[in-house]
C-alpha cells in the first residue's frame, strides 16, 4: 500500500499563484522583438506565444475570378497600407493547414488519449476558443447549445489543432488542448441562464400598472439594469478572451460564440439606462478582437425555432395597449432582430461571420474550419504608433491582375498608457524569470525538446501520489568541457494547474547540475536524459504545465499534460496508471528529481517515456490495483492483454488476488506483467490492463496504452 511521500530532493514551490478561471491566465510580460526581415521563402510562419503590442498581424485571402484559393504569391506580390500609407510587410507566409485525423487502430471505435505528451512536433494546426455564453441563452435552451458545440468539437476539429471551451459566467472551463473528450466534458456542464424576455417583462408591468389605474407610462422591463450588466458580462469576456490569444502569432485565431445574441436595445437610450455603457462595451471588445487578429464566428443554437418558448409563461398580449407599444408577437420578433444584430456586428467587424436561422450548422462550420485553414499571413510595424484608440484601415492588395483579396477592415489601435507587465505566476523566490513567462504561455513552447508521461497512485488521503517521468533531447544540452567532465544545468519547474479554480494545486522547482564524465556524455547526446519525480495531488483534473531551461545556451522549452487524478476510495475497484519500461531503456541516463522507489522496486528498469519500441524488445508494466471492499472475501482477475491493429490478440496474461492479501480492509495489490515483442511485425498495437472483481460484473477498471512496434 502507497504511503504519502515529499523527498526532500523535491522542493515545493509555496505558489500563491491565482489564475483566472477558465482561461484567465493571459500572456503578460514578455518583450517585443526587434522588427524582423521579410522571411525569404514562403514557408508557414512559425506559431510565436509573446506579446507584441507595436506588431500587427493581417491574415489575407486571394482567390482568382472561379473563387478558388491562389497559393502562388511571394511576399514582393502584395502591399499593406494602413489608412492609406503603405507599410513594411516584416513578416510573410502561406499558412496551409491539413485537417488531421488521430491515429488509431482499425478496432477501436474512439482513438485511445496518448499517455505521453511532447513538444517535439511544431503546433501545425488551427486555434479554437469555444465561448459559451450562460447570459444570453434560455436555460430551455442548453440542449441545443450543447448539441451545437458538441458537433462542431467533434466535425470540425483536427487532430492537429488545439480548442478551449469556456463560458460567459466560467461553469464551462477547459483550457487549450487536442482532447476532444475533455473539451465535451466542458460543454456538458454548460447551462443556460438567460434573463426572461424584455417584452413578456413589459406586458405584465402593462397589466399591472392598468390593473392599479395608472395610465400613460410607458411599459418598462423591470429587468433592463440586470439585462444591461449581463450584456457588458459577455462583451468584457470576449475581450479579456481576445487580449489572452494576443499572444498567440503566426496563426489566425477563432473565437466560436454559441449566443442567442445580446438582448438589449442599443437605439433606446430613453428607456434603457445602460446603452451607452454596452455600447461602448461592444466596441471594447470588436477593438481588443481587431488588435489581436481574433475572428469572431457567431453561431444562433435555436436556428429557425427563434421564438420557441419566448411567450410559454403568459397568456398573451393585452388587447387594449396600443399597437404601438409592440407588446405582442412582433415585439418578440424584434428582440430576435436585435439579438441577431448583435451576433452580426461582432462578427463582421472582426472578419468572421453569424451562423443564423439555420438549423443545419455543418455548412457554417465547415466555413469556420476553411477559413483558418489557407491564407497568407502578413505582419507588421505600424509607422502610426500613437495609442489613440482610433479605427486604423487596412488595405492588403496584390499586383497580379484578376485576383481579389479578402481580409480584415482593420483594427482599433489600443488607447491610454501601455499596460504594465505583470507576473501570473507567483513562483518561490529565485525561480528564474523565464522559467515563469514559460509557465504562463497559452500553449507549449517548442525549443528545448521535452516528452513526458505521468501516472496518478494512491497516496496519504486526501491526496495522490503523482508519478511524473521526463525526457529531454540531449542534442539540445550544451553541456561545456571543464576539468575533464562536461557540466551544464537544467532549470525544471512543474505547476498543476486545478481546470476548474483556475489555481495552483501544487508542483516543484528543481535546479539540475550535472558535471558528466566523458562516457556518461556522450550517451546523454547520444539518446538523452530522463527525469523521474513525484509530488501529492487531491483528486481532480489538471493541466501540468512543465518548463524548463538550459543554463548555457538558455535553450528553453515547455509542455503540457492533461492529467485526471481520480478519488481511488470512490468506487469499490480503482486502478492506478500504468508505467512502461523495456529492456533498452536503461540505454537513457537518469538524473533523479525525487527519488521513486516504488517504480524502481517494481521494475525492471527505469520507466520509459517512449511508446515506440523495437521488435527485439521486451516490455514490462507496473500499476496497482485498489480494492475498496476488503471486508467481504472475493477474489481479483487482473488480465494483460495486447491486441494488433486489426483486433487479433497476441498476448494474454492472467493473474488472480485474493482479499485475504488485505487482512479485511481496504487495500491494493501491485502488479507487474511482462510482454514479450518478438516476432510482432511493425504497426500499431494496444496494451490493455483490466481488473475484475469476482463481487460483480460493473466493479472493473482498465487502462489501454497505444504503442508501436518500428522496424
Amino acid at each position: 500500500m502507497r504511503r504519502s511521500r515529499c523527498s526532500s530532493h523535491l522542493l515545493l514551490l509555496p505558489f500563491s499563484l491565482v489564475l483566472f478561471a477558465g482561461l484567465g491566465a493571459a500572456l503578460r510580460g514578455s518583450q517585443a522583438p526587434a522588427p524582423q526581415a521579410v522571411q525569404p521563402d514562403r514557408q508557414m510562419p512559425p506559431v510565436t506565444f509573446r506579446l507584441e503590442v507595436k506588431y500587427v498581424e493581417v491574415d489575407a485571402v486571394v482567390v482568382d475570378k472561379k473563387g478558388d484559393f491562389v497559393n502562388s504569391l511571394q511576399a514582393g506580390d502584395f502591399q499593406l497600407f494602413e489608412d492609406g500609407k503603405p507599410q513594411a510587410i516584416t513578416n510573410f507566409g502561406l499558412v496551409e493547414i491539413p485537417v488531421e485525423r488521430a491515429e488509431a487502430p482499425l478496432f477501436v471505435r474512439q482513438p485511445i488519449e496518448p499517455d505521453v505528451q511532447s513538444n517535439i512536433k511544431s503546433f501545425n494546426g488551427r486555434v479554437y476558443m469555444i465561448v459559451l455564453d450562460e447570459l444570453h441563452t434560455e436555460a430551455m435552451h442548453t440542449p441545443w447549445v450543447r448539441a451545437a458545440a458538441r458537433k462542431f468539437i467533434e466535425r470540425s476539429l483536427g487532430a492537429n489543432d488545439v480548442a478551449a471551451v469556456t463560458s460567459t459566467q466560467g461553469a464551462a472551463a477547459q483550457d487549450f488542448t487536442s482532447n476532444k473528450r475533455l473539451l465535451l466534458e466542458a460543454v456538458d456542464r454548460f447551462m443556460g441562464n438567460a434573463l426572461r424576455s424584455a417584452t413578456l417583462n413589459k406586458i405584465d408591468n402593462y397589466n399591472l400598472s392598468r390593473n392599479i389605474g395608472i395610465i400613460g407610462d410607458t411599459p418598462r422591463d423591470d429587468d433592463d439594469m440586470h439585462r444591461a450588466f449581463n450584456a457588458s458580462s459577455t462583451l468584457g469576456v470576449i475581450g479579456k478572451l481576445a487580449d489572452f490569444m494576443s499572444g498567440v502569432r503566426g496563426r489566425r485565431k477563432a473565437l466560436v460564440l454559441f449566443s442567442e445574441g445580446i438582448d438589449y436595445n442599443l437605439t433606446d437610450v430613453i428607456n434603457s439606462q445602460g446603452a451607452s455603457a454596452v455600447l461602448q462595451d461592444s466596441r471594447d471588445a470588436i477593438g481588443a478582437a481587431t488588435r489581436a487578429n481574433v475572428s469572431i464566428y457567431s453561431v444562433d443554437p435555436r436556428g429557425l425555432s427563434t421564438l420557441a418558448g419566448m411567450g410559454a409563461d403568459t397568456a398573451g398580449p393585452p388587447i387594449t395597449a396600443d399597437p404601438g407599444l409592440r407588446l405582442n408577437a412582433q415585439g418578440m420578433q424584434d428582440e430576435v432582430r436585435q439579438q441577431h444584430d448583435s451576433l452580426r456586428v461582432l462578427s463582421d467587424e472582426t472578419g468572421g461571420f453569424a451562423a443564423l436561422n439555420s438549423n443545419d450548422f455543418s455548412s457554417a462550420f465547415d466555413r469556420i474550419q476553411k477559413d483558418n485553414s489557407t491564407y497568407y499571413l502578413l505582419g507588421y510595424y505600424p509607422t502610426n504608433e500613437r495609442r489613440d484608440g482610433r479605427f486604423r484601415k487596412i488595405a492588403v492588395k496584390v499586383n497580379r491582375p484578376g485576383l481579389e483579396v479578402r481580409s480584415r477592415k482593420g483594427y482599433v489601435a489600443p488607447s491610454g498608457k501601455a499596460p504594465a507587465a505583470r507576473a501570473i505566476v507567483e513562483a518561490k523566490e529565485g525561480t528564474p524569470p523565464v522559467l515563469r513567462e514559460l509557465l504562463e504561455s497559452p500553449m507549449p513552447i517548442p525549443g528545448l525538446r521535452l516528452t513526458v508521461a505521468a501516472a496518478a497512485f494512491k497516496g496519504s488521503a486526501p491526496n495522490a501520489s503523482v508519478s511524473l517521468v521526463l525526457q529531454a533531447d540531449g542534442r539540445d544540452l550544451a553541456f561545456k568541457q571543464k576539468d575533464g567532465k562536461y557540466e551544464d544545468t537544467l532549470d525544471l519547474a512543474v505547476i498543476a494547474l486545478d481546470e476548474r479554480a483556475g489555481k495552483s494545486k501544487g508542483g516543484f522547482h528543481h535546479s539540475l547540475n550535472m558535471p558528466l564524465q566523458p562516457a556518461t556524455y556522450q550517451q546523454v547526446v547520444r539518446n538523452g536524459l530522463r527525469i523521474t519525480s513525484r509530488f501529492d495531488l487531491p483528486p481532480g483534473r489538471y493541466q501540468l504545465r512543465i518548463g524548463a531551461v538550459e543554463a548555457n545556451a538558455r535553450r528553453t522549452g515547455s509542455v503540457y499534460y492533461d492529467l485526471e487524478v481520480p478519488d481511488f476510495t470512490a468506487a469499490p475497484l480503482t486502478m492506478s496508471g500504468l508505467v512502461l519500461t523495456s529492456s533498452l531503456a536503461g540505454q537513457i541516463r537518469t538524473v533523479v528529481g525525487s527519488p521513486d522507489d516504488d517504480l524502481r522496486k517494481a521494475l525492471p528498469g527505469p520507466p520509459t517515456v517512449s511508446r515506440d519500441f523495437r521488435a527485439t524488445e521486451e516490455l514490462a508494466l507496473m500499476a496497482e490495483v485498489y480494492d475498496n471492499e476488503g471486508k467481504t472475501p472475493h477474489k481479483v482477475d487482473i488480465t494483460t492483454s495486447l491486441r494488433s491493429d486489426d483486433g487479433r490478440e497476441l498476448f494474454n496474461h492472467g493473474d488472480e488476488r485474493s482479499s485475504s492479501e488485505l487482512g479485511g480492509a481496504r487495500g491494493g495489490y501491485g502488479y507487474t506483467a511482462r510482454i514479450p515483442l518478438t516476432g510482432l511485425s511493425p504497426g500499431l498495437y494496444v496494451l490493455k490492463v483490466e481488473v475484475r472483481s469476482r463481487l460483480g460484473k460493473s466493479q472493473a477498471a482498465s487502462r489501454e496504452v497505444q504503442i508501436r512496434i518500428i522496424p
